[in-house]
């Protein structure tokens, strides 16, 4: 009848494609939500199924699950997509209101970080780059002290964006969320980062006048990797190099660390070292650590690097695991809301809500 009546051979979920979702006896659209969010939250499509089957004595089976969650996650992409024109097309416009009027300290830090495909590009590679967005506020931290008298922090609240592909639309997203946490309101913004070129380049566009700090941790990897490849892995000399390095950057010295590095400069760097002092000098207006740490700014972006393996990581790049990429970015959509406490707002109520309408337009 789908190949007669409308010249395809499928479609899922069929209920809602012919209208009749509404009806009893049918997988509602609720129901479908649930099945979205087990399959987001267990480490296979097979285990959602079993899950789903245990709690909620649904049954169905793996595949079914696997349209259901592709259906449900590529209605909250699109919207997510709707939400991050309008807000880039405001920022074009010159159109938002910037009354920063809130005391305080907006976060905004973003990594990439690879997904294994089913899809070659241009030079063979399946491999794609996932862009991951996390924004949190100063509201939104609990500071305490342990026994020991050690400041300690927890993050309360922090939502993520996620999407597979370039800058372009991704920053839209980015600033989407961005504006949606409080930008433009919070005195100040601080950008954490590893400090790509990409990033930096994005951050220049969107948030004006916003700190951006490089991850001082990332920073003194790629100086004990620089200090390996320099001093041939002899570790008593490469080791106390790099924290004599280090421990200047954190004291803002960069300029000495620049001087300092000019005798390596005919050194011959091996594949995958980082040029330090090209690293630093573009990255010079972001390491100013004690000016940031007399702030009270984090100067790591260790939130980040966890948001990673919580949403991508988990549940996405498992042993043998390889995605189509419009699956991929349907299932990062509904496991960033999940993990940013956003699933009834974002994700169930808006699906339920659009799919009556589809019912009663029927």
């Amino acid at each position: 009848m789908l190949w007669e009546k409308y010249g395809i051979k499928s479609a899922a979920p069929l209920d809602s494609y012919l209208g009749v979702a509404g009806l009893p006896f049918k997988i509602t659209p609720s129901a479908m939500v649930k099945i979205a969010y087990w399959a987001q939250n267990q480490s296979s499509y097979q285990r959602a199924e079993d899950a789903i089957s245990e709690a909620m004595h649904i049954n169905v089976n793996d595949d079914t699950v696997r349209q259901v969650t592709n259906y449900v996650g590529n209605a909250v992409f699109l919207n997510d997509c709707r939400r991050a024109e309008e807000a880039y097309a405001g920022l074009e416009r010159c159109k938002m209101e910037f009354p920063c009027d809130k005391k305080g300290v907006i976060y905004i830090e973003t990594d990439g970080a690879a997904l294994n495909t089913r899809t070659k590009d241009d030079e063979g590679s399946t491999w794609r780059e996932n862009k991951l967005g996390e924004v949190f506020t100063t509201d939104n931290i609990h500071f305490w002290n342990n026994s020991r008298g050690e400041r300690q922090h927890q993050i309360t609240k922090k939502e993520y964006v996620s999407y597979i592909g370039g800058v372009t639309e991704f920053k839209k997203h980015l600033l989407a969320c961005a504006i949606r946490n409080g930008y433009g309101r919070f005195k100040e913004t601080v950008v954490l980062s590893d400090g790509a070129t990409w990033i930096r380049n994005m951050v220049g566009e969107i948030f004006h006048g916003a700190q951006q700090i490089l991850d001082y941790y990332h920073l003194c990897e790629n100086v004990n990797g620089y200090a390996k490849d320099i001093f041939n892995m002899n570790e008593s000399k490469y080791k106390p190099w790099a924290a004599d390095v280090c421990d200047a950057l954190r004291k803002s010295q960069h300029e000495k660390v620049l001087r300092d590095l000019k005798q390596f400069s005919s050194k011959r760097l091996g594949n995958g070292t980082v040029n330090l002092y090209t690293y630093i000098s573009n990255n010079a207006s972001n390491i100013d650590y004690v000016t940031y740490e007399s702030k009270g700014y984090f100067i790591g972006s260790g939130a980040i690097e966890s948001g990673n393996k919580t949403i991508l990581q988990d549940r996405l790049k498992r042993a043998g695991m390889r995605w189509n990429v419009a699956t991929a970015q349907a299932m990062l959509s509904l496991k960033t809301k999940a993990e940013s406490g956003l699933w009834f707002t974002d994700v169930e109520m808006p699906f339920v809500n659009q799919c009556f309408a589809l019912s009663e337009m029927a």
